[in-house]
């Protein structure tokens, strides 16, 4: 008995000594991000396949055309948009990035805006930035893409800017500073 009451007196006593777990900064702190925009079922799936844009706003609509002569005049579609545009978090939030849109986007993190990998949709004269130059084939990219309703996480950014774009529709841009 004095062994066993001896044993367990060592080991309460090492475990006092053992480092505590680190406490984790904001934990379970998240940050919502929604992609939003409003494509038109009609001239979407028409062109780009059925279910393509699963639009579910009400009445507000950009047709596929209106959606590249927009671009193609510098004033892209407002309605495309990552809601809030600049958001400022605590390190270790997790930002929630969901899709509240129609249609497919991507929140690809840049070092700098610019152009997207469909050329048509870039403003004019824009460079499509590195991090979107081969689209999909890009599996950093592929792994940024949100489909209508879904969500990605972003956990564990570092201290500083950080800089995201869809590469589909590059005028869709947010900044993140993480304090």
């Amino acid at each position: 008995m004095r062994t066993l009451l001896a044993s367990f007196f060592v080991a309460a006593l090492t475990l006092s000594f053992a480092p505590a777990a680190p406490e984790q900064e904001n934990p379970l702190s998240v940050a919502q991000v929604v992609a939003l925009d409003e494509c038109d079922p009609a001239t979407f799936n028409a062109a780009l396949g059925p279910d393509f844009c699963r639009n579910v706003t009400l009445g507000a609509f950009t047709t596929l055309s209106d959606l590249f002569a927009k671009a193609a005049a510098g004033t892209p579609d407002p309605g495309w948009d990552f809601e809030p545009d600049t958001v400022d978090i605590k390190k270790g939030t997790t930002l929630a990035v969901v899709d509240q849109g129609g249609e497919p986007h991507t929140f690809t993190e840049v070092s700098q805006f610019g152009g997207g990998f469909i050329p048509k949709l870039n403003a004019p004269g824009e460079d499509v930035v590195p991090e979107c130059a081969v689209g999909f084939s890009n599996v950093a990219v592929a792994k940024t893409r949100i489909l209508q309703g879904s969500q990605i996480l972003i956990p564990g950014l570092s201290k500083g800017e950080h800089l995201f774009q869809c590469c589909i529709h590059p005028w869709m841009r947010m900044k993140v500073e993480v304090k």
